[in-house]
């Protein structure tokens, strides 16, 4: 990691750490407005510390702690009136009534930020249960193969996006799904739930991988055509579809404009390159043309990685890339959920804590059969 990258997560460390202590910020200022108006000719006042105090304590505090945090700055403020000899003159009174009147604000400041703060938590609260009913967590196991996958949003106050894997256990074997739908917002929410309804139907139904992905191309042109245009989409989806056979050690790939899968060996980690490049779902019309199916060995100790690229587009500082496959150490676990823990905090440290893209992620691996 540069030493700039060092210096700016050792920022964030430093602010996380002063967050903990920042409910004490109204009491710090009220310190420092006394100390004001001690160590000043009684000419000077420190009103603005008071005020600022008080606005300082409806974000930071409960309603209570908003209330006696404005009483406090006005009977501190009237007792340096007292002590500095209170006179009655309009300057005085109004002070005093300013205090007040920000004090009250305060308090409905404080209301307002608090329903404020409730309805992001129920909006919050319903995006990850949209999440978990449309990315369910995969199996955790299927006869020999082990299973895991990770989800991040670029956004910290987001919880679902453009990204999607399924996992079914059907009868012509394990299938999965990794996509990346192009486009923001609701209409790339709504292709997610649509493509991955339809992977789920069609992998219980098609006896090969080649009529799985056909099945899931003619959904993607049918629900262009009925939105209208590209807008409703967002124009097409990069997805790779594995295909994992009851018997034998083999995985078989078709891979539609995705990033290249990676697969993880005892003695040799490498990218999955199609053999035959192919358009990503939606656009076959641009170029029509049979499915090509790449099979692959996939011995026991194998792990295939299959991402979106919100992690092969990490960068750093500098502007550099991610490649997990320059991490060959970090990559070798024996567990699918170690591997992707170990992953997301290489990744964190690698761009710093700032994600440019949402990121999913799911690795399947095969174990020996007495594991």
């Amino acid at each position: 990691m540069s030493r700039r990258l060092e210096q700016r997560v050792a920022g964030l460390t430093v602010w996380q750490r002063i967050g903990r202590w920042r409910p004490l910020l109204p009491v710090v200022l009220l310190c420092a407005a006394v100390v004001i108006d001690f160590v000043t000719p009684p000419t000077v006042s420190a009103a603005a510390l008071y005020a600022a105090a008080i606005l300082t304590a409806a974000p930071l505090l409960s309603l209570r702690g908003t209330v006696v945090t404005g009483v406090a700055a006005f009977l501190l403020d009237l007792a340096m009136f007292g002590y500095f000899g209170f006179h009655r003159t309009a300057t005085e009174y109004s002070e005093l009534a300013m205090v007040a009147t920000v004090a009250v604000i305060s308090g409905f400041l404080n209301r307002l930020l608090h329903h404020l703060h409730t309805q992001l938590q129920s909006a919050r609260d319903i995006a990850a249960t949209v999440q978990r009913a449309v990315l369910r967590d995969p199996p955790r196991a299927s006869g020999p193969l082990r299973f895991g996958a990770r989800y991040e949003a670029a956004q910290s106050d987001a919880q679902i996006g453009g990204d999607l894997y399924a996992v079914v256990d059907t009868p012509f074997g394990v299938r999965c799904v990794i996509g990346d739908v192009r486009g923001k917002g609701l209409n790339a929410v709504r292709a997610v739930a649509d493509s991955i309804g339809t992977f789920r139907e069609a992998a219980l139904q098609e006896p090969s991988l080649v009529a799985l992905v056909e099945r899931l191309e003619r959904a993607v042109a049918l629900e262009l055509e009925q939105s209208g245009g590209v807008t409703g989409l967002e124009g097409f989806i990069t997805s790779v579809v594995a295909e994992f056979p009851r018997h034998g050690n083999k995985v078989r790939l078709i891979n539609r404009g995705h990033p290249a899968p990676l697969l993880l060996l005892p003695d040799a980690v490498r990218y999955v390159e199609p053999s035959r490049p192919a358009l990503p779902l939606g656009l076959t019309a641009l170029a029509a043309g049979p499915e090509h199916v790449d099979t692959l060995t996939f011995p026991e100790g194998a792990t295939l990685l299959l991402y979106t690229d919100g992690l092969s587009e990490a960068r750093d500082a500098k502007g550099a890339f991610y490649e997990p496959v320059r991490r060959p150490d970090l990559l070798r676990h024996a567990r699918p959920d170690a591997l992707l823990d170990a992953l997301l905090a290489d990744v964190h440290r690698h761009t710093g804590g700032h994600a440019a893209d949402d990121m999913a992620l799911l690795a399947i691996t095969h174990v020996s059969e007495g594991a």
